[in-house]
């Protein structure tokens, strides 16, 4: 871990705009919900498939 860097990227983060540190957070939380949502969305798409069955009730056998 370099030293260097995290003293920077801490100066940086005191030394923001409470503003734009601020949408930049809420950017980054729509970020993550929109690609949570895609994935749920996929998931609930996938399970739709995979309840429909075309074939069943098609077909009747009958004995006598």
């Amino acid at each position: 871990m370099d030293i260097a860097n995290v003293n920077s990227a801490l100066s940086a983060v005191r030394t923001a705009d409470p503003s734009s540190m601020s949408s930049a957070v809420s950017l980054k939380m729509l970020d993550k919900t929109l690609d949570m949502n895609e994935s749920m969305s996929a998931g609930l798409a996938k399970m739709m498939e995979m309840s429909v069955n075309p074939h069943i009730g098609g077909n009747i056998d009958l004995s006598v």
